[in-house]
């Protein structure tokens, strides 16, 4: 099964720099797996296998740096940023309102049907992806889901505020780490999501929205201090 968004640079519009084509090729390995938090990241290595140039490769590492998905270190130099258990809440804080409005819009807003099976169609991809141990898939999925319930609602810049790059980090971070349990919770709600979205009923999208980043939160409690660095 071919997951939506997949082959593409990234969600929404396609980059344009060498830089940027990078920054989103390197965000959608971690979404796939490829590059896992903690990792060191060979220039000599990127560079061959994305065939780029040096400094293109270096351009690129300094955006992701400013958004938080690499950390660049004098003496560690470039690798992928782990987020410690402070960092996982504050990013939930910080995702949880805009994603609610993305899901009170998309409700308010939702005058092409087209777009809204589509929203239902990735949410069941997601059900069964949760299912399959594709978790590449699964977060790339998660993506297009987001992705296209801000298209749906309209709002350029919710689309340019909202951190989903380190939403795809702090995922790629702990979806090994969860129960089946939690996994199913966190599948089956963007399933209610989009039922709500479908609908037009913004307050029960918002509502459930909430709710869903309370399962977030109520799983990060539950999880093992291990699958966070020290702060």
């Amino acid at each position: 099964m071919k997951v939506k968004g997949e082959g593409d640079a990234d969600s929404g519009d396609q980059p344009r720099s060498a830089s940027d084509r990078v920054a989103a090729a390197i965000v959608k390995e971690i979404r796939m797996g490829r590059l896992v938090p903690g990792q060191h990241l060979l220039e000599p290595e990127l560079t061959s296998r994305l065939g780029i140039s040096r400094g293109s490769l270096r351009e690129a590492l300094k955006h992701l740096a400013a958004d938080g998905i690499v950390t660049l270190s004098r003496f560690r130099g470039a690798y992928i940023s782990a987020l410690d258990r402070k960092a996982v809440y504050d990013l939930l804080d910080t995702l949880e309102p805009l994603a609610r409005l993305a899901a009170r819009r998309a409700a308010e807003m939702n005058t092409s049907k087209q777009k809204a099976k589509e929203l239902q169609a990735s949410a069941l991809r997601l059900e069964e992806l949760q299912g399959s141990g594709k978790r590449g898939d699964y977060l790339t999925e998660r993506r297009y889901f987001y992705d296209l319930l801000i298209e749906m609602g309209g709002n350029g810049e919710l689309a340019r505020v909202i951190p989903l790059s380190r939403a795809d980090l702090f995922r790629a971070q702990v979806e090994t780490r969860q129960s089946e349990a939690q996994r199913r919770r966190h599948a089956h709600g963007y399933r209610l999501i989009a039922a709500a979205v479908m609908d037009g009923d913004a307050k029960k999208a918002d509502q459930l929205m909430g709710e869903h980043f309370a399962g977030t939160r109520e799983t990060m409690d539950q999880l093992a201090d291990e699958v966070f660095p020290a702060a």
